[in-house]
């Protein structure tokens, strides 16, 4: 193992996270140790789950810690007993105490994928999408108190295609943030580093997503919906209502235009094996999936379902 490296606290919970750690123990970086939030329930029997940064630590037999929270004083402990030269964080999930921020020589760096400080906070790859932004990217900054306020070390943009989905653009800047991180480690290391201050005037949010957010409103612009599918799928994913179900729909296509029908309103179209009327065109559904069903392309949906005359999509229906 190279010696002239340094040593490496890596901190991150979902599957963004990985990448990266698989990077630095692939370029042979002394890991001291992964931290990972606690394992946490989920499916339809509750049962506690590991997170992806876990199940890849665990695979590769590196030393793992699973505090409830980073500030109590038995981690704190054995946070200062562990000495990282570097602590290195990917979407690990909490806020980080001074201490663990400023006892490192080199430091706290972490992968946030935006172009700081434009979405800041819990959902940026989702926001960025739901706006219909066509740039993106990856910003290695190191850490402050202050929600990813920290001064920019290293930043890459890419564009977004038109139709990438959320799932998409996350392994994309998955992979781009790993690679920009050992880039910025390696500056770190040898001094050559200038991190810039943020302009925090330009900052923007991207909060977490609540289940409401995905509800689609059919009078919206048909671009504007096609945008919230993209940015929600596949996780939480955009929904409307067929017949008192649940559908989420997970990739679809705008067609600007003038309709005719009312909003929510199935229609027959060109070259859609499924339409339906929005505001300013039409949205043509692709990919969907029914409440307590696996998500299928609506060529597939259609042969098992069969859409009553004039269906109206949207609450109450």
């Amino acid at each position: 193992m190279a010696t002239n490296k340094p040593s490496i606290l890596f901190m991150g919970t979902p599957a963004f996270a990985v990448p990266a750690l698989a990077l630095l123990l692939e370029r042979h970086y002394p890991l001291l140790g992964v931290l990972t939030q606690p394992d946490k329930p989920q499916g339809r029997g509750r049962s506690p789950q590991p997170s992806p940064v876990k199940v890849f630590a665990l695979a590769q037999h590196l030393p793992l810690l699973q505090p409830e929270r980073v500030r109590d004083p038995a981690f704190l402990r054995t946070f200062r007993d562990l000495a990282p030269d570097l602590v290195v964080l990917a979407a690990y999930g909490q806020l980080l105490p001074g201490e663990i921020i400023d006892q490192p020589a080199l430091g706290c760096l972490n992968i946030h994928p935006s172009l700081l400080p434009k979405y800041r906070g819990a959902a940026p790859i989702n926001w960025a999408l739901i706006n219909g932004e066509t740039t993106s990217g990856v910003t290695i900054m190191e850490m402050s108190e202050e929600l990813d306020a920290g001064a920019i070390v290293l930043q890459e943009e890419t564009p977004i295609g038109p139709e990438e989905t959320c799932d998409e653009l996350h392994d994309r800047l998955a992979l781009q943030g790993a690679q920009l991180l050992v880039r910025a480690i390696e500056m770190i290391a040898s001094g050559t580093a200038k991190p810039l201050p943020q302009d925090h005037r330009a900052a923007t949010y991207a909060p977490r997503l609540k289940k409401e957010d995905g509800l689609i409103r059919w009078d919206q612009d048909c671009q504007t919906i096609v945008n919230l599918i993209r940015g929600l799928s596949s996780v939480p994913g955009a929904y409307t209502y067929l017949e008192s179900k649940k559908l989420k729909i997970l990739r679809a296509r705008a067609e600007p235009t003038l309709p005719r029908e009312a909003p929510g309103t199935v229609v027959d179209r060109p070259g859609a094996a499924w339409a339906v009327a929005a505001g300013k065109g039409y949205v043509h559904l692709l990919e969907v999936q029914l409440e307590n069903k696996k998500r299928m392309a609506t060529r597939e949906f259609l042969r098992g379902y069969r859409l009553g005359p004039k269906t109206v999509l949207g609450v109450g229906f």
